[in-house]
């Protein structure tokens, strides 16, 4: 079988192989052909991926993997041994009630950062989509909060607001008399405060996501709604906003995420106070590690996990399914 391939690519038998090529007719195209595959395989884009991958798996998989173990053991400071409890560490959070009241606080927290967000976003977008010398001035402004450290923003806005911060200062200054007012101090609206505190430093990047939205949509129909006689404001709302259906649902689900998982903003501005009314479920988790109740940590955390999962997926199915509507 071998000398009737080299007799078909080389040379007959018996001959000298023609000029180019080696003895043996096909052998040297062979090799050939097998360093240039190898040399395809070891230039492979995957390999490029493994640094990646193995952070990743040191970093996030190993911990979320011990994470699920750890949440079902009595792990603490007191104790030189770790045994399995089972789901005594969940019936005891459940029993206690402070898990849950965190969870909702979470859930209120989640819901109003990703509102004043988008709104804010949206907002932004519309006002600076002309592509002007101050508009883009504006973009860059906006979008610096972006790039600032979180605990950075909770401590500015923290001395901002408190009783004896700049803002009292200045509406006392534009009154006439000294004023005082606990803006963090409130176990009803200070949620609400802490909310678009996060909510102001990430709308740039809500506002980035909207107009490329914008820029992106087609001329043609925009023109076709201007000469049909639309204002600008119906257009808007009837065109060109179900065309950001994709972007809402980026945005959305993005905000969402970001201030389920929130810490920051938080610990920053009022450490979960006043009055634990703001204690989303993070800080109770650095609280109660802080407290060498380890154990504990880890199930509050596979919590966060399983509600973050549970609550981001419909969400998202929800917006996906606008988007086929619209």
């Amino acid at each position: 079988m071998a000398t009737e391939h080299e007799t078909v690519a080389g040379a007959a038998p018996g001959q000298p192989a023609p000029d180019g090529l080696p003895p043996g007719g096909s052998g040297g195209k062979v090799s050939r052909t097998t360093s240039a595959e190898r040399r395809e395989r070891a230039a492979h884009p995957g390999w490029f991926l493994a640094p990646a991958l193995v952070v990743m798996v040191v970093f996030f998989f190993v911990p979320t993997v011990f994470n699920f173990v750890y949440a079902f053991t009595d792990w603490s400071s007191f104790k030189s041994e770790i045994n399995p409890v089972g789901f005594d560490n969940f019936v005891e959070l459940a029993d206690s009630g402070t898990l849950f009241a965190s969870l909702r606080i979470t859930v209120v927290y989640a819901v109003l950062v990703a509102i004043f967000q988008n709104v804010f976003g949206l907002i932004l977008a519309v006002l600076l989509e002309r592509d002007t010398r101050l508009n883009r001035f504006a973009r860059a402004a906006f979008f610096i909060p972006v790039l600032m450290s979180a605990l950075a923003v909770g401590y500015i806005f923290q001395a901002f607001l408190k009783p004896e911060g700049a803002l009292n200062a200045l509406i006392g200054a534009l009154v006439g008399h000294e004023v005082t007012t606990a803006w963090l101090g409130s176990t009803t609206w200070t949620i609400v405060v802490v909310a678009l505190i996060h909510a102001w430093k990430w709308m740039g990047l809500s506002m980035l996501i909207y107009m490329a939205g914008l820029k992106t949509m087609p001329g043609d129909v925009l023109e076709a709604a201007r000469i049909d006689g639309a204002s600008p404001w119906k257009a808007f709302w009837a065109i060109r906003f179900p065309l950001l259906a994709p972007a809402v649902t980026f945005s959305v689900a993005t905000a969402l995420l970001g201030s389920m998982n929130g810490f920051d903003v938080v610990q920053a501005t009022t450490e979960g106070g006043p009055a634990r009314t703001t204690e989303i479920l993070n800080i109770f988790i650095y609280r109660t590690f802080g407290q060498g109740l380890f154990a504990q940590a880890t199930t509050m955390s596979l919590v966060l996990f399983l509600m973050v999962a549970l609550f981001a997926f419909p969400v998202i199915k929800i917006l996906r399914r606008r988007e086929e509507i619209l």
